[in-house]
Formats: structure tokens, sequence, C-alpha cells
């Protein structure tokens, strides 16, 4: 009499790998992987002292690059005191030369070094009269009259080469480096004694 209901369910097993209908339609990441994604790399100091750190470190490289510039002879890295044409006139016209000045001082390590070597007592009084009284005023004569005459020349012969520029300071300037050592002039001279190019470092 009593017929069996029928059911318009599906008893059918539902698949364990397929989507739920009302999900995103994809599996979910895994954390470590969306964290990965997440993850990038930070350069922000964390603290005073990680930004002290880096800001030495920067200065350290520009010191770095900026000296090799000027060993290089480019003027974009040079001192404002070393700029510009007449500057370089300058410099190119002293280290051409042999001048008495630049010998300044390695004399005066040599007398400094007489003074010190214990010489006999008969000898010592002698050497000490020759040092004081003759090589060290001749050797101050000639730095003086030398340093003049390369400021006055300098400085006559850039204002007829660039009329345009300010050569004020150029004759100082240029009397400066000629009491350098030649190895130790910066920027390093860019010719030779008698005014061939200095050649270029392998």
């Amino acid at each position: 009499m009593f017929r069996r209901t029928q059911t318009t369910a599906d008893d059918s097993p539902v698949s364990v790998n397929d989507p739920k209908p009302a999900g995103k339609g994809r599996p979910t990441p895994k954390r470590r992987d969306a964290e990965g994604r997440r993850r990038q790399p930070v350069n922000a100091p964390q603290n005073r002292k990680e930004a002290y750190k880096q800001l030495r470190e920067r200065q350290a490289n520009d010191r770095v690059k900026a000296r090799e510039g000027m060993l290089r002879g480019d003027e974009r890295y040079f001192p404002a005191r070393d700029r510009g044409p007449a500057r370089k006139f300058a410099r190119d016209w002293v280290d051409s030369r042999r001048l008495p000045s630049q010998y300044f001082l390695p004399f005066s390590l040599l007398i400094l070094l007489l003074t010190w070597i214990p010489f006999p007592e008969a000898v010592r009084g002698q050497v000490y009269l020759a040092v004081i009284t003759v090589g060290w005023p001749l050797m101050m004569i000639g730095v003086l009259l030398t340093s003049v005459w390369v400021s006055w020349k300098v400085k006559k012969t850039a204002a007829e080469k660039f009329p345009g520029d300010n050569v004020k300071g150029v004759g100082f300037y240029a009397a400066m480096r000629a009491l350098q050592i030649r190895k130790l002039r910066f920027p390093p001279p860019a010719v030779l004694p008698g005014g061939r190019p200095v050649p270029p470092k392998k």
C-alpha cells in the first residue's frame, strides 16, 4: 500500500579533490609559500647604529670613487681650488720644470740629518757653521726667489692665455705646488719635466 518515497538526492560519493562550490575555486597556499612571496629585501636601517654604519660605508665608497677620479685626471672629482683651465695650466707649467723650490723638503731633511750625526768635536763646529750660516740661508733665499718668480710668471701667462677667466690666486697656487716633491703632488702631474705627457699606467 505504501510506496517507497523516492529521493532526488544524489547518493554518489563526492570526490575529495573537487573544489567546494562556495570556495575560492583554488587550493589554499601553504603558509610558508605565502610568507615567502610577501617577504621583500629591506634596506632601511633598523636603528641608529645601522644607519650610521650605512652612512660610513657610503662615505668611504664616495672617497674611493673621488680619489680614483682624481688619479685619472677627471676634474669632476677635483676640489674647487683645482678646477678650471687656469689651474690646470698652472699645474702643467710647474710640473714641466725642475725648480729649486721643489728640493726644499729634501734639503731640509738633509740639514736635519747633518745636525744629528755625531761628528768629532773638531769637525762638528765647522759642519754646524756651514749648515746654519751658509746652507740654510742660501736655501731659504733660493726658495723665496723661486716662489716669487713662479707666482708672477704663471699669473701673467695665465692672464694672457685665459683673458675671460678669473686668475686670482693662480700664482700662489703654482708657487705652493712648486714647493712640493713631485711624487707627492696632488692632483698627480699630467706632464713630465720637459713637457711630455705622462704615459698611462698599465
